[in-house]
């Protein structure tokens, strides 16, 4: 886990303000190469607003893994998520912002011993488990546990599936191991499951949510008393053009229909559902290389983009997350697009962003704009062959500092206040903008 302290200064925006407008801003300002991100807060607060809405028995436990930048999780904090961590590290984060022990969930069913102990000594209690080693591992360094038994539930599709290494089988192992976790003296209090990263599918959760019900009346007599928790994972869609409505009235149909009683706490780990959408990137193309069409042969000559962010950096999520990323240029243009490729800074083959997409004639030193790049992408990123990864520079609106800057662990020394900043009334056509350097991450709240 890389968390990223060297953070710029914090701009207490007055006024309505954009992401591609801060974007435009920053190019047309500065002298500098690197990537940099926009970060909207606004959006994760509406987003935080809209669970709570839609989902008004689940409690959000964010997950930490997804992206542990320090200022999307003290926001979620503030607002009152909980959160899903999976080591030492992101315990010791999320514990250094003052949340409470008993607002974490430690879900990774197959934990160190060390880091079974760090939660011990830190008071965080609550645990998953799948596996007869597991059990074995929490009676020797924590015995006192509240366990969460992590069953199998697997999405028809998902961008991640998680169910080929996580999740023990609802019908044939998961009785066996809560009648062994009786017999070890170990307390389990609830079922989670989760149906993979990006699922596209919303009747797994009723699936899932059955298969729960059933495992909680027989872990009732098995000698679990105290069964009280149902964890519904993830998967929940998180781009910009995504909605929650469809799965949330699957999950709240099924929590009535199997858990009609308000004694059984709902619990859930979304990730990219608060994190994809407010982050947009902006990387700038270096070079650009042109490849004819060969004689004889059935294709087409393109154009090979060069930028200064890859899948070393934040498009790791290309290869690890299987997102499908989209290009754009920061300035609108008429021109056609026409066949092309966009390739990472790096001296590795590897790196390409896009194998093949269309893009309008673009020139070096031009910037090109990404969307919904906030999950997966920072915390897996490395500055390898020595290109930096993209920082964060945080934009805040005055309303919404106000209303949390009480809850935030921030020094006030880091802020300073700005014009508003929107959309520039008439942007410069796309070939006159060439030479401008941006680089910082634009964190921001509406």
């Amino acid at each position: 886990m890389k968390v990223v302290e060297d953070q710029p200064k914090i701009r207490v925006m007055e006024g309505s303000w954009s992401p591609l407008g801060t974007i435009r801003e920053v190019v047309e300002g500065g002298a500098q190469e690197d990537p940099f991100y926009v970060m909207d807060l606004g959006e994760v607060v509406a987003r935080y607003n809209n669970w709570r809405e839609l989902l008004p028995r689940v409690e959000p436990f964010y997950a930490v893994k997804c992206n542990d930048d320090k200022l999307l999780v003290s926001t979620l904090a503030a607002l009152g998520a909980n959160f899903d961590c999976a080591s030492k590290a992101e315990i010791q984060l999320i514990t250094s912002l003052g949340v409470a022990p008993e607002r974490i969930i430690f879900a990774n069913p197959a934990k160190m011993a060390s880091h079974i102990r760090y939660a011990a000594a830190m008071g965080v209690d609550t645990m998953t488990f799948d596996s007869e080693t597991e059990l074995m591992k929490i009676k020797q360094y924590m015995p006192h546990a509240q366990l969460v038994i992590r069953i199998r539930c697997d999405a028809a599709a998902a961008q991640c599936p998680l169910g080929i290494k996580f999740g023990c089988d609802a019908v044939h192992e998961a009785p066996r191991l809560l009648k062994l976790a009786a017999v070890l003296g170990l307390d389990v209090i609830g079922v989670s499951f989760h149906v993979g990263s990006g699922a596209g599918e919303s009747a797994v959760y009723a699936r899932g949510i059955a298969l729960a019900r059933a495992l909680f009346t027989f872990a009732a007599s098995a000698g679990h008393r105290r069964m009280a928790l149902l964890d519904i994972g993830g998967g929940f869609p998180g781009g910009s053009d995504t909605s929650i409505a469809e799965v949330a009235g699957v999950i709240n149909t099924a929590l009535e229909t199997h858990f009609p009683e308000n004694t059984v706490r709902v619990i859930a780990e979304p990730g990219r559902y608060f994190a994809a959408a407010a982050y947009t990137l902006a990387a700038q193309i270096h070079a650009k290389r042109e490849i004819p069409s060969k004689d004889g042969e059935d294709n087409e000559s393109h154009t090979m983009y060069f930028i200064n962010d890859g899948v070393y950096g934040s498009f790791n999520c290309v290869l690890y997350d299987h997102q499908n990323v989209a290009a754009n240029p920061l300035y609108p243009t008429s021109e056609k697009p026409t066949p092309c490729s966009v390739w990472g800074p790096t001296c590795d083959g590897l790196d390409c962003v896009l194998p093949s997409t269309q893009l309008p004639p673009m020139s070096v030193g031009q910037w090109l704009v990404f969307r919904d790049m906030g999950a997966y992408t920072l915390p897996v990123a490395s500055a390898f062959n020595g290109f930096p990864v993209p920082t964060v520079r945080t934009m805040l609106s005055a309303p919404l500092w106000s209303m949390l800057k009480e809850f935030w662990p921030l020094d006030e020394a880091r802020l300073e206040t700005g014009p508003p900043v929107s959309l520039p009334p008439s942007p410069p056509p796309l070939e006159a903008v060439t030479n401008h350097h941006a680089v910082f991450v634009e964190c921001a709240l509406k």
